[in-house]
């Protein structure tokens, strides 16, 4: 998503009639997110806090997007609608998954581990 939003703003926002500028910057912000859960997905212990703060952003991703839509902020054409409906399907889809990995995560012991 993060790839598409950056390398083609402009038919994506023309086919979904969704704003290029929020295609860029959505597009960034994922960049940088996919980094953190690369370093979070290689770490050996992964702090219980930031975890959190990771489902949390997604829920609130989710919310948002529906809330956008709603509210009539943005005003997409089917397919877009559809698009971002899917997404933030996906958001939460994510969000319990880790939610579900971080309930199964062993605490590790050890001063600058991961908190339990």
């Amino acid at each position: 998503m993060a790839a598409g939003h950056l390398l083609w703003p402009g038919m994506l926002g023309t086919t979904l009639a969704l704003p290029g500028a929020l295609l860029s910057g959505t597009g960034l912000f994922l960049a940088g997110y996919v980094l953190l859960l690369v370093g979070l997905a290689r770490s050996r212990a992964v702090w219980r806090a930031l975890v959190l703060f990771v489902i949390a952003g997604n829920v609130g991703w989710a919310v948002l997007s529906v809330a956008l839509l709603a509210g009539g902020v943005l005003v997409p054409t089917g397919l877009g609608a559809a698009y971002v409906l899917a997404q933030a399907a996906g958001v939460l889809g994510f969000a319990a998954l880790q939610y579900r990995g971080l309930g199964r995560s062993a605490p590790v012991a050890g001063r600058g581990a991961a908190l339990a």
